[in-house]
């Protein structure tokens, strides 16, 4: 984790986030399960997770590797500004005619059904108080390889912003976005895990505070929502002894699958876990801090517990690859992967567009 990422680390950290989204998503069966003791008991009975060839038909990847590419591959072209607005609203249309059995959820059918992209400010969509879901979080690690330098944050924080409230415009909904993107260039730093929570709501979060209300569009009812999503983040920074970004990590005495579940729900919003964009990133923090260069203890923490489990994993992995490559990892988990190619190509295009600028 020393050494500089590379453009191996770039590939391993979009494939790796396919692989956490198929195995935590098991085909509609695990992301479904509330249980995370029967999720890993299953895992045993299937031999365990170096036993896992994760491909067609039984582990297709879900909604959330389908839009992070078409975040990512909107990203790779090199556009900028309003220009690549329209791009990504342009791909999360057409990405939504690949999501036979993906389970998009009810925020993203919405918002991507909003969209007109092409015609004057058609990559927004009305203020939706219901847009607090995960779904922006999911698909947006990509603008963290796209802007991965410290002093690209505003524009990581304006592409965060605008791509996430094409389907969630609510705070808590693309605040989520802006904490994925943010998590993975601070990965790609090197930046210390201790840190990044309180870099999330106080570097990231006044910057698209900012941000929103440059921009005129539903400054007053982003500004009613704000609250919650900065609120949570500070309770979950103290529960685990980060306020003020040094640690030590406080875990609870017994933190195993039960625990875990359990704690989960403390995070959230309504109860399921990793659902919101405040706690899947959330959970996915919770996963990296307490898993260190151990794929399986990720894929545990991150992948197989009772709730958004696709969700909270294809943040934790992506971040996870930026930071340790695929090194542990066992091949069939992603040598025949759903979309590999895409996934790396993608990759391969971001870095290149980071590193020319850089």
């Amino acid at each position: 984790m020393n050494c500089p990422a590379t453009l191996r680390h770039f590939k391993a950290g979009m494939m790796l986030s396919g692989v956490g989204d198929a195995l935590g998503y098991r085909n509609q069966v695990w992301e479904y399960n509330q249980s995370g003791v029967a999720i890993h008991q299953e895992l045993l009975e299937l031999g365990g997770l170096k036993n896992i060839n994760a491909k067609l038909p039984d582990w297709p990847v879900s909604d959330d590797t389908v839009l992070h590419l078409a975040t990512a591959e909107a990203l790779a072209t090199g556009k900028e500004g309003e220009e690549l607005l329209h791009e990504v609203a342009s791909n999360y249309v057409e990405a939504m005619k690949d999501m036979e059995g993906r389970k998009p959820g009810p925020s993203s059918i919405l918002g991507v059904s909003q969209l007109r992209p092409g015609t004057e400010g058609g990559y927004r969509v009305p203020y939706n108080p219901e847009g607090t879901g995960c779904g922006a979080a999911m698909r947006s690690m990509c603008i963290g390889l796209r802007y991965p330098h410290p002093e690209q944050l505003p524009w990581l924080v304006a592409v965060a912003v605008e791509t996430g409230r094409m389907t969630h415009p609510h705070p808590t909904g693309f605040l989520g976005a802006v904490a994925s993107a943010l998590f993975s260039s601070y990965a790609v730093q090197r930046r210390p895990l201790l840190t990044w929570g309180l870099g999330l709501i106080k570097e990231a979060c006044p910057v698209a505070r900012k941000f929103v209300q440059s921009q005129g569009f539903a400054v007053e009812e982003t500004e009613r929502d704000w609250g919650y999503f900065t609120e949570k983040w500070e309770w979950f920074l103290q529960l685990r002894g980060l306020s003020t970004g040094s640690g030590p990590v406080v875990w609870p005495e017994k933190y195993g699958p039960a625990e875990r579940d359990e704690a989960y729900k403390t995070f959230s919003l309504s109860g399921w876990a990793g659902r919101s964009g405040h706690d899947a990133p959330m959970i996915a923090l919770d996963a990296l801090l307490g898993s260190g260069a151990d794929w399986e203890e990720l894929m545990s923490r991150a992948g197989f517990h009772g709730g958004d489990s696709d969700s909270t994993a294809v943040i934790a992995c992506c971040c996870w690859g930026l930071l340790y490559g695929t090194e542990g990892v066992p091949e069939c988990n992603y040598s025949n992967l759903e979309y590999r190619g895409r996934l790396e190509s993608s990759a391969e295009k971001l870095y290149a567009l980071s590193h020319k600028e850089k």
